[in-house]
């Protein structure tokens, strides 16, 4: 079951959980800012993912380096992984809003729970190619931006995409339908509703938690992303890659926006030029990973960074893509409406629907 429940609407222990958090995270950063130099204006980057070639290659030199090079040695950053500062993914919006975090990154996964919205651009099924999921983005960055804003005091700088999460299974697996019958790991809840879609059982497991139960047997097949799989040895207890991306994983970079108002203008400026570059590079990243990862589970010559594998490989068939699209319209976006509302259908034919050529169900 989803909680709908709005940001701002906390209840009392969750707000004194939270509280607490801000004035250990307040004690911290004032610790810092009193050993910086007076003369210069330093940024506190909350990132990505650690370990991450999106984060370690792309957005760790920006904010460390690229940054103090571009303004002349005038402004620099610091810059930790979310997952890597002990900040909840699911509050890093709510953190952003008072002010306690100025920039972060948040996952559209975690935080969609509670606002289910923002889960849209990226629901199970939805986006079998990086076109695709490009001309989605583009469809709904607008409804970002504002819920953002509007919600959450945020203000939008910069959307990232991670390599597509594909299906890892220990049996043979050439086409959807094999997945019948099979424990599917899954890390969302429209993935789980596509998976129960094709009559396979869904099982709700931490990333942190795959492998273990993976070697326990208490999973046949698991979706995750196709290089990170590889990175933690998926492939080594797994023989079948289905390289259809179930879904991708997306995340919003933004600033409190009282914070961002007293930025001085020529960091902004330089901020708003230059963070579109670092989210194509991100962008790039992900689609040169993602071919990356199947090279390398399947041990091909074409492997870059990963550990070659011997994994045997299915692609999508045009049946697959048909059945795909099918679940996808009548079990995954129908549960999301169902889940989100009314006002949720509503968005869907304004942003994302038309990008797609897919009517939103009415709420039974």
């Amino acid at each position: 079951m989803i909680e709908t429940m709005k940001s701002g609407r906390f209840s009392s222990v969750r707000r004194c959980i939270l509280l607490a958090y801000v004035a250990t995270l307040l004690l911290g950063m004032g610790a810092a800012r009193a050993a910086e130099p007076a003369t210069e204006r330093r940024l506190r980057i909350v990132g990505g993912l650690a370990t991450l070639n999106q984060y370690t290659l792309h957005e760790e030199r920006f904010w460390a380096h690229d940054l103090t090079r571009l303004s002349g040695g005038k402004y620099s950053a610091s810059i930790v992984p979310f997952n890597q500062a002990g900040i909840p993914g699911q509050e890093m919006l709510n953190l952003m809003k008072l002010g306690v975090i100025p920039f972060g990154t948040a996952l559209l996964s975690q935080v969609s729970s509670e606002e289910p919205e923002l889960g849209a651009p990226d629901l199970a099924g939805l986006n079998p190619d990086m076109e695709t999921m490009r001309r989605v983005i583009g469809a709904f960055r607008p409804t970002l931006a504002n819920t953002l804003r509007d919600r959450f005091n945020v203000e939008l700088l910069a959307v990232y995409v991670y390599p597509a999460q594909v299906i890892f299974c220990k049996k043979p697996l050439t086409q959807l339908s094999d997945l019948a019958g099979r424990r599917v790991r899954v890390s969302s809840v429209s993935q789980a509703d596509f998976v129960t879609a094709l009559n396979a059982t869904p099982v709700v497991i931490e990333f942190a938690s795959l492998m273990s139960n993976m070697n326990s047997d208490n999973t046949e097949c698991a979706i995750t992303g196709v290089m990170s799989g590889n990175t933690v040895g998926l492939h080594k207890v797994t023989s079948a890659l289905y390289t259809m991306p179930v879904t991708w994983g997306l995340a919003v970079f933004g600033a409190n926006k009282d914070m961002w108002n007293t930025l001085p203008p020529d960091l902004k400026t330089l901020l708003k030029t230059e963070l579109p570059k670092l989210e194509a590079s991100v962008w790039a990243e992900s689609e040169r990973e993602t071919g990356d990862g199947v090279a390398c589970n399947i041990g091909a010559d074409s492997c870059v960074r990963g550990t070659r594998g011997a994994m045997s490989v299915a692609r999508p068939s045009a049946a697959d893509d048909r059945r795909r699209r099918e679940i996808f319209s009548a079990n995954v976006l129908g549960a999301w409406v169902q889940r989100c509302g009314a006002g949720c259908a509503q968005l869907w034919e304004k942003t994302i629907g038309p990008a797609v050529g897919i009517k939103a169900p009415a709420i039974q």
